[in-house]
This record gives C-alpha cells, structure tokens and sequence, in this order.
C-alpha cells in the first residue's frame, strides 16, 4: 500500500476568563454568562442553537489568531432557550491567566440515512504547509452533495452486505471490524478489509436496497450494474440519486470542514483527544518526530491499543469537524472514486473526478489510519492503494447527490 480558514466569524464566539469577565468576539455571540468554578466550565446561556455542538478553545493571549488558539473540548451540546453546560475536569486555575472562546462546531441537520450536507463552493485543495509535492494549492469547485457523518460501521456493512448477497451481488472480501473479547466482530467499529472493487458494488447495493438508482455500471449506456467481478471498466451515472464514494475533491473539501488553510479538520496539530493514530511527537528524545503532534507518547492511543490488531476506535467516539463529520482524520484509511495522479483538478477544476486512467494502477485513499503518523491525517495528505488490495487499515464512507 502507498501510504505515500479561519473560522466563520458569522457563527459567533464568546471569550471566557477565569476572572469571569465575558468579551464578545466576532459578530452575534452563540452563547451569554459564562463563569469558571474550580476545574468544571459552567456556561449559561439563553440564544443558544438547538442541537449545536461547541468547541472550547483557550489560550493565554487574547489577540492570537484563532487558528493558534488550542481546542479543549468538543462536542459541547447546546439547546435553544435557556440552558447550562459544563464541562468537567477539563479546566484548572493557573497562570498566566487563560482565556476561552465557546465556538460552534456544526448545526449540521443529518438526513434520515445518516448523512450531513456539505455545500457547494470553491476551496484550496493542498497546502504548502509541510512540503507534499503531489498536493500543491488549487482552487477547486465542488458542487453541494451529502456525505455520511460516520465512516461506514461493520453493522451498516452487514446488512447492506447480507441484502447484496441474496440478490445477485458477488464479493471478494466478507469485510472484518476489531473483534471484543469473545474475538466476534464488534458492530460499531469501522468496517475493514474491503477492497475498492467491494465497496463500489457494496454502494451500488445500499442503493438498489433504500430505491435508489445505482451510480456504478459496467456499460457505457449504463444498463448494466455493476454487480460482480474486478473490473475497472466501471461507467459511473454522476447524475444518479444513489450511493457511491466520493471523489478526491469533495472529500477534501468535507474533511476541511469549512475552515482553511489548515493541517487537520480543526488547526495545525492534532493529539490522542481529537483522533486515532499513532503518536510520533518531537521531542529531545525524538528529534526526528512531528511538532505538530501532542500525543504523550511514541506509539498506539492507549484507549484503543487493547486485544487484536486492528487498533481501531469505534466510529464517531472523537467530535465532529464543521461540517458534522466524525473520523475525518485518523482510525481507518477512506478509498475514494478517483485514480491517483498530479495534479490536481482533472479533467476540471470544477467537480474534478480524477485522471482518466490509472498509470499508477493505484487509486485514491484518504485520512489517515490510527497504526502511522500523524502526518498521513493531514487534510492534505494523500495516500494510494491498489483497487484489489484489502487491509485492515482501509474502510470507507459514501456520498451522494442532492
């Protein structure tokens, strides 16, 4: 396998002390009253929105951008009218005196499957932040579509499996997820060991099984769905209402999460509290690891370093990104439709679907995956594998038009 923004300001933010002072930054304030109590946050408020989820960021000088400001918990959930959160054993007092902002996270409505919409516009596909040079900036146009908040569970790749199969739908794998302690497949895990081939025709069955139309055929007319075999003469309906996997734009653009300019769905570096990897931080004793990781230690997450490989974490345990995307960065590696080429933006800049062909033989993935460094989590990052290629490192999630 080759494993080769700022905020919107319109969301609102609120500044938090010790002191107890409150500071409005930005326009319209998501949340009003805010006091610290020993090592909880109490926030009070009354405008705050219903099913929102909050971020808490701190730093120590009120002027810094907020891409410097450190995330210190996630997923706060707020309600319309009055109501009080608190957040426990997060908080300490220290000096020098430390200041909080509550930003919103999503107000992302997800549909009846499962999915959450991510909408349509240009953003920077890259970035020159660590040097990739098959990930070089450029502005990409990607039409608004849904995406599934979680990464596909091995209970949703089940059912969907078990329909398949009773109607004419072939497979190379059975599909696998980290097994609990009597060594059965535990259900809400990310599904892996499915290769490229599986889970388009597995898309193509979700489809047919909720009266969707397919989006995979093996025929130019598309007549023929694509149901059995290995075959990368595939004909996808990009105007169809079923399932697939997304391209290697819209993906990039649904992990960014809105923001941009950034290492990972949230800022610049990334720990054990925001996503499943395996920790390689720099230190005097590591000089060679990654500044941007806060991991404790070099090595798996403890909380998931527990039985059998694969050391995966179950799907939507860290918060979501902007969009209400869980597992953006981390856990298990995503395949995407496209074939993996430089540069990007083709045949387009506008809905790119990737090179015609794969010279590489190789097709996309993207993520990061919880058994290597942080840097295969970036946004950026890109990764490849061969289409017929199954692994415990690889799932997947699917998209689908509006």
């Amino acid at each position: 396998m080759g494993f080769v923004k700022k905020p919107d300001m319109k969301l609102g933010l609120v500044v938090l002390a010790f002191c107890g002072c409150v500071a409005a930054l930005g326009q319209g304030p998501v949340l009003l009253g805010t006091s610290v109590s020993g090592t909880n946050l109490v926030v009070s408020g009354s405008n705050g929105v219903s099913g929102g989820n909050y971020y808490v960021l701190t730093s120590t000088n009120l002027p810094l951008p907020l891409s410097q400001w450190a995330r210190v918990a996630t997923n706060v959930q707020g309600a319309s009218g009055n109501f009080t959160i608190t957040v426990s054993n997060t908080f300490t007092a220290s000096t020098p005196q430390r200041f909080y902002i509550l930003q919103l996270q999503s107000q992302t409505a997800t549909t009846s499957d499962g999915m959450a919409l991510i909408p349509a516009g240009a953003f920077t596909m890259g970035d020159t932040l660590d040097g990739e040079p098959d990930a070089i900036p450029t502005n990409i146009i990607v039409s608004a579509f849904y995406m599934d908040t979680n990464l596909v569970s091995y209970s949703q790749w089940q059912a969907v499996y078990s329909y398949a199969t009773s109607h004419g739908y072939g497979f190379d794998d059975a599909g696998f997820s980290k097994t609990n302690e009597a060594n059965q497949p535990e259900p809400n895990q990310p599904v892996q060991t499915v290769n490229w081939y599986d889970v388009v025709k597995w898309s193509n069955a979700r489809s047919q099984q909720a009266g969707l139309t397919p989006v995979y055929y093996t025929d130019a007319g598309l007549m023929q769905v694509y149901t059995n075999g290995d075959t990368d003469a595939i004909y996808p309906n990009w105007t169809a209402s079923g399932y697939r996997l997304p391209t290697e734009a819209e993906w990039e653009k649904a992990a960014r999460g809105g923001l941009s300019g950034l290492r990972f769905p949230w800022g610049d570096t990334i720990s054990w509290s925001q996503a499943n990897y395996y920790g390689y931080p720099c230190s005097s004793n590591n000089p060679a690891g990654f500044a941007y990781d806060l991991a404790p230690a070099i090595g798996y997450d403890p909380a998931f370093a527990t039985g059998a490989y694969p050391y995966t974490s179950p799907v939507g345990y860290f918060a979501a990104n902007g969009y209400g995307l869980y597992d953006m960065a981390g856990n298990v590696w995503e395949w995407c439709w496209d074939w993996y080429g430089t540069p990007y933006g083709q045949p387009t800049t506008t809905n790119p679907t990737g090179p015609a062909s794969g010279g590489l033989g190789v097709r996309v993935v993207r993520g990061g995956v919880w058994d290597i460094y942080a840097y295969t989590a970036r946004c950026a990052n890109r990764s490849n594998s061969y289409p017929n290629h199954d692994y415990y490192e690889v799932g997947f999630r699917c998209v689908r038009r509006l």
